[in-house]
């Protein structure tokens, strides 16, 4: 039996197949050889720590309903704090025609840095109890 394949079909097999190999080498990111899979791997860490901490986000909105005023509190320090996070990240990583192959890993190693951070401090809200006085959170139920 032959296998025909339109020039069409080709092409898609010819580029499917990097991109198979570049997720079976980002499964094992201790190991990165290659630029790209370094920065798949920081990017695969950041989107892993920006959902940590937006579930940590939604657990603290949830504790704060019914609480107009600290919630839009919140919002706000949750919107300048992703300012400032993007911003500091793309300072690191510098001008990205000049920073090259490795900008992307720079910027996501820095993303998941920082998203980290923040996430121990919303996880601090969450762990505060009724006699913490400077907490902005109230206490789980």
């Amino acid at each position: 039996m032959r296998l025909l394949l339109s020039r069409t079909g080709l092409t898609t097999l010819i580029l499917a197949i990097p991109l198979y190999a570049g997720t079976a080498r980002a499964d094992d990111c201790a190991n990165a050889q290659d630029q790209a899979t370094m920065n798949e791997c920081a990017g695969k860490a950041f989107n892993a720590a920006d959902a940590k901490l937006n579930d940590a986000y939604r657990q603290i909105e949830g504790r704060l309903k019914g609480e107009a005023a600290s919630k839009k509190l919140l919002v706000d320090a949750q919107r300048a704090w992703v300012a400032f996070r993007d911003a500091e990240c793309n300072f690191q990583g510098g001008p990205r025609d000049e920073a090259g192959s490795m900008y992307p890993m720079v910027v996501a190693s820095c993303q998941a840095f920082l998203t980290n951070n923040r996430l121990k401090d919303l996880q601090g809200y969450l762990n505060c109890t009724d006699a913490d006085t400077d907490c902005p959170v109230p206490a789980a139920q």
